[in-house]
């Protein structure tokens, strides 16, 4: 995040879009619909001063709060004052709150239901056992691999070491990937960095993750349009500040027929669910099938993953 971009600035700039954009009379039901705290007893009314009402909302807030909260601001008004200081931000992560994370999927499809609408929380009916599912708060660092052994020895106590259960959990996480050696491949080559100093601190990469649910199965729906195309991706990085990296490994099934034939359709709809899925906020990098079973697939990888971590000022100490 820039350094260039405080949270007085990013104050600043909300306060002189609301003073710009709201009238006084409805400036308070306007911070309360964008989820500011309370105004504070004896503080500036709207009437008296739009600016410092709304700074004085703001005051506490840390600037990853604000930074999010800059964004709902400028989807929703007149972006002139907020847009330089969104651009020296750069890139934002994912919005909205973390809930559930169904991931890890080794048998059939979970059958879910959405057991409270108003406080979105969903209950696995059927098929439990074949998922895992992480309910706990994301932190700010995002999801780590300490994170998720912790969450895991939580749920399955026994004697042994933090080693020991990641053990466990990283067998369990290879399960669900079947027989794709492609996907092994790029799951062990990540995983060697959990032993570097440091390893387990890194964010852990998730495999077999459902971004979307569709309980209906395009036999349900017959003719009717409607599916959700590719609910389950192949892997997930939970990484600080909200960004979310999506890592998916292309067979020849998401371009051609069974036949070998090339398949414009399915092509088109793959690259259509990628525009979606960036325009939500998640970075997509694709894997082609036939890199990483050919040449040096391990150096490949961890290539990548070494610049890719590194973009996210994530270092990797040697072994």
């Amino acid at each position: 995040m820039s350094s260039t971009v405080t949270p007085m600035r990013l104050r600043s700039a909300i306060a002189e879009t609301l003073w710009d954009c709201v009238k006084a009379h409805h400036l308070e039901a306007a911070c309360d619909a964008l989820g500011m705290a309370p105004a504070r007893e004896g503080s500036a009314e709207p009437f008296a001063s739009k600016r410092t009402y709304v700074e004085g909302r703001l005051q506490g807030m840390s600037l990853t709060d604000l930074t999010n909260l800059a964004h709902r601001v400028a989807a929703e008004y007149d972006p002139g004052h907020l847009q330089p200081v969104l651009d020296a931000l750069g890139a934002h992560g994912v919005a909205g709150e973390f809930k559930n994370l169904i991931f890890a999927a080794d048998g059939p499809k979970p059958r879910i239901v959405l057991r409270d609408a108003v406080n979105n929380v969903i209950e696995i009916v059927e098929n439990a056992k074949y998922c895992l599912v992480y309910d706990l708060p994301l932190a700010e660092r995002g999801l780590t691999w300490r994170d998720l052994v912790g969450w895991w020895n939580e749920r399955h106590p026994r004697r042994g070491t933090e080693q020991d259960a990641a053990r466990e959990l990283y067998n369990r996480l290879v399960k669900s990937l079947g027989d794709n050696p492609v996907e092994k491949t790029l799951f062990r080559t990540y995983a060697e960095l959990y032993s570097h100093p440091d390893g387990f601190d890194l964010p852990a990469l998730i495999p077999q993750v459902y971004l979307h649910y569709d309980p209906y199965t395009k036999r349900q729906l017959g003719d009717r349009p409607g599916q959700l195309e590719r609910q389950r991706m192949d892997f997930l990085l939970l990484m600080p500040r909200r960004r979310r990296i999506i890592l998916e490994v292309d067979g020849r099934q998401h371009y051609a027929e069974p036949s070998g034939a090339a398949d414009p359709v399915r092509y088109s709809k793959m690259v259509a669910e990628d525009r979606a899925v960036k325009l939500a906020g998640y970075e997509v990098f694709r894997f082609g099938a036939h890199e990483l079973t050919n040449g040096n697939p391990t150096a490949l990888l961890r290539t990548f993953f070494r610049d890719l971590l590194a973009q996210h000022d994530l270092s990797i100490a040697p072994a």
